[in-house]
Formats: structure tokens, C-alpha cells, sequence
């Protein structure tokens, strides 16, 4: 992985010569069609969730736009920070796609996380000459992205870069800030991902995944990249990625609510609930994973000794995105997704039964965790954290599919389910 953008090249290219730059083979364009454009989970889904309309109804304004599945959500990275994708490949050839309308629709998925830290992974295979927008529109969907959209954006992943989009990226550098320049890093492999995001969690189109197995064959036996290291097995006294029954067996005092979650939960209750954005930024990632590591080796984690809030933050909702299993079960994963279709007056009991459902130890973990950012929600005057900014960094951390993938098709649902629990949780915990 590589940031390679402000290194000079020689003479910038002209904008002609540009145009006139090999986008794809012809092998490349003749990739097989994607073997499903939804994810395995969303397959389960009632139809309710119309499989021809994986994102939005037909006659919403962007439905031609949300269809292609070109831009999706996967949770969080490593860091804690939300992580947006866009697709290439899902491209249509440029006179099937109405391109102002695809930036409008960009700029209305980053609307909703652009107050958080948010990580940007672009999957560059796919883009031919058919499908390409013009350098016009790339210059101006760059200077349509004022400081909201670019302040907090860690970091932007350009997977199986090209020499075009190295050279794009070159031509561009006069309007490009130094400071997003450096957010800007090559991925040469899909494995190299996994230092930032698992990416098994990522919706990664078929033809990509194809042409990542292309490349590592055509490699030199010796010039293999690293494969996606497996699984270790879990240590004895490992609390990150354990199911919560085992959890509990392992608790001295049969507690239900695992350590890790009355730690953060505590500390934060005490520390964190006047901090503006408080679940919206990132915790270095070094930091992360020595705490995971304590944890994991049964040593004791006093959060009060490091003084980082952001850091206890990032820890809960690691704990949560990392079960084998999320707190809100597999089995409710249909109820959930599809909850919108319920009347408002029965809201309330829908969700009370579907709560009451979970095995024991999620239904107490749960009830902590949202009596928790009730209190967080009281206090949004301060920490600007409301009910629905909450949603929006809980949801998925509370439920995914069964192949850990998550589009937005699944997540816009999910998080009106969360916002909806923290809005009644006085009704539905009692």
C-alpha cells in the first residue's frame, strides 16, 4: 500500500492525451457479470425488499441511480471509522447514466457520515472507456466536495490502481489540497486491505475479486503478495470475538454484560458524555490493539489511566462489531430490516416482543448498552450525539448479515430500528 500522489512524474500529461489513455483491455471488459448484486444476506430478506429494488423504491428520484449499487456502506474499519465503497465496475456505460445525479446521490449517502471520521475504499477495476465520466465532471464532482465532506475523511483507498488514475490523479494535483493528497493511498492487492478493514465485511463485486486472483497468478512465485492471515484460535482468555454465552460461563459472578462493555460503558458514562461527537472520531489504531490485546490476555484495562475517551469509544464498538454473532441476532435479522413495514402504533410492542426474544445475555447487554446512549441522547445539546446520530454509528454495529456484508439497502432499516429503540427504550425495557 502505497501514497503515491504527490511524487512528480515529469511534465503533467495534457488533458488530451489523457482522454486518449487505455483504460481496459478488451479481456478486462469481457468479465463475467457479477454471479449476484446483492449480498447473501439480503437474499433472505422478505419481498418486501424487492430484489429488483435493492436500495430504494422505483419511483424514488435516485432509484436509477441506487439500482446499479455503484456506492454502499460496510460498518466500521479498524479504526473505528465508517467506511463508504464505490464500485467501478457497477458503472453503466456513460450514456445510461445520468452523472449529476450520481454525484447528488454520493453527496447524500456522505451526508450522513460526514461528521464522523469516514474511510473511502474505491474498487478502480471496471472503469473502461464505455463507462467513464468526462474530466469535467471529475473536476467539478472534486470542487463539489467543499471541507464538510473533506475535513473528515482519514483516508481514501484506491484498489488496483492504473496507470490512467495515477496519472488522472497527477493531472489533478494543481486543485488537489496537500493535506487531502496525503490521505490518498494505492492498494495494489484485495489482501492489503485487511490492515485497515476485514474484508469480508465489504461487498466486493465478483470481477473484482477475479481480477485480484488474476493478478496474484500472473505474479512470480517469490513475488507473491501476503494472503489474508487466518484466523487465530482464540486464546484462553480472549473476550474479542467470543459469543456471549461463553462470555458469561467465563464470568466469576455469572454477569451477562461481558467486561469490556462495563468498562467503556462506565468510563464513558463518567467521562464521556460531554464530549462533543463522542462516537464520531477514530482512536489510533496501535492504541486499539493493545487494548484488545489486555483484554484478550486477561489483564485488567483501566480506561481512567489513559484518559481517552474517543479511545473507550472506539473499544465498545469493536466489542460489538466483532461478535461471532450480533447482539441482535441472526434470527431477527428479517424482522428487523423489514420493520419499517409496521404501523406506528404497533411499533412499540413489535419491538418489545422482538427484544424479549433475544437470548438472555444479549437482552441484558443490549438494555445496558442502550440505556447508555439514552443518556449519551440527553445530553446531544453538548455532544450533538441525538438519537439518530447514534443510529447511525450503532446500527451496524448491532446487526449484519450472515456473510458479514452490509449495503445500504439492509442498513438505511437497520438504523431506523436503532433510532426507534433509543426513542422508546423507556417503553420497550420495561
Amino acid at each position: 500500500m502505497s501514497s503515491e500522489l504527490l511524487v512528480d512524474l515529469g511534465e503533467d500529461p495534457a488533458t488530451a492525451q489523457l482522454g486518449q489513455l487505455k483504460l481496459a483491455t478488451i479481456e478486462d471488459q469481457q468479465w463475467p457479470a457479477d454471479e449476484s448484486t446483492l449480498s447473501k444476506s439480503e437474499t433472505d430478506i422478505s419481498q418486501r425488499f424487492d430484489a429488483g429494488s435493492p436500495h430504494l423504491p422505483w419511483d424514488h428520484p435516485f432509484y436509477d441511480i441506487a439500482r446499479h449499487q455503484i456506492i454502499e456502506v460496510a460498518g466500521d474499519d479498524n479504526f473505528g471509522r465508517k467506511v463508504i465503497v464505490f464500485n467501478a465496475c457497477r458503472m453503466p456505460p456513460q450514456h445510461q447514466l445520468d452523472h449529476h445525479k450520481l454525484l447528488m446521490y454520493l453527496k447524500g449517502t456522505l451526508d450522513q457520515y460526514v461528521e464522523s471520521d469516514y474511510t473511502l475504499i474505491y474498487f478502480h477495476h471496471g472503469l473502461t472507456s464505455e463507462n467513464k465520466p468526462s474530466l469535467s465532471w471529475l473536476r467539478d464532482a472534486y470542487r463539489e466536495f467543499d471541507r464538510k465532506y473533506k475535513k473528515n475523511i482519514k483516508a481514501l483507498y484506491i484498489v488496483h490502481p492504473t496507470m490512467f488514475i495515477k496519472t488522472l490523479l497527477i493531472l489533478f494535483k494543481p486543485i488537489i489540497s496537500f493535506k487531502f493528497g496525503r490521505k490518498i493511498n494505492y492498494v495494489s492487492y484485495l489482501s492489503e486491505l485487511e490492515d485497515v478493514v476485514k474484508c469480508e465485511q465489504l461487498i466486493i463485486p465478483a470481477r473484482v475479486k477475479e481480477y485480484d486472483n488474476k493478478l496474484r497468478a500472473s505474479m512470480k512465485p517469490t513475488a507473491q503478495p501476503p494472503t489474508s492471515p487466518p484466523r487465530s484460535p482464540p486464546l484462553p482468555n480472549q473476550i474479542f470475538g467470543v459469543p456471549l454465552t461463553l462470555l458469561r460461563q467465563r464470568s466469576p459472578d455469572d454477569d451477562a454484560v461481558p467486561v469490556v462493555m462495563r468498562d467503556t460503558i462506565g468510563f464513558l458514562s463518567e467521562q464521556g458524555l460531554e464530549i462533543e461527537g463522542i462516537f464520531r472520531r477514530s482512536a489510533n489504531v496501535t492504541l486499539v490493539k493493545e487494548v484488545q490485546l489486555k483484554y484478550n490476555s486477561g489483564a485488567a484495562v483501566n480506561f481512567n489511566e489513559m484518559e481517552d475517551v474517543h479511545l473507550a469509544a472506539v473499544i465498545l464498538k469493536t466489542f460489538l462489531r466483532e461478535l461471532p454473532e450480533p447482539l441482535l441476532t441472526y434470527q431477527l435479522y428479517n424482522d428487523i430490516v423489514n420493520f419499517t413495514s409496521v404501523s406506528s402504533d404497533s411499533q412499540v410492542t413489535v419491538m418489545k416482543t422482538l427484544v424479549e426474544s433475544l437470548p438472555e445475555e444479549n437482552y441484558l447487554s443490549l438494555r445496558y448498552l442502550i440505556t447508555f446512549l439514552a443518556q449519551v441522547s440527553a445530553n446531544s445539546e453538548v455532544n450533538k450525539m441525538t438519537n439518530s446520530n447514534l443510529a447511525v454509528v450503532f446500527g451496524p454495529n448491532l446487526l449484519w448479515g450472515r456473510d458479514n456484508a452490509m449495503s445500504l439497502s439492509a442498513i438505511g432499516p437497520i438504523n431506523n430500528f436503532t433510532r426507534t429503540l433509543l426513542d422508546q427504550q423507556h417503553l420497550v425495557f420495561t
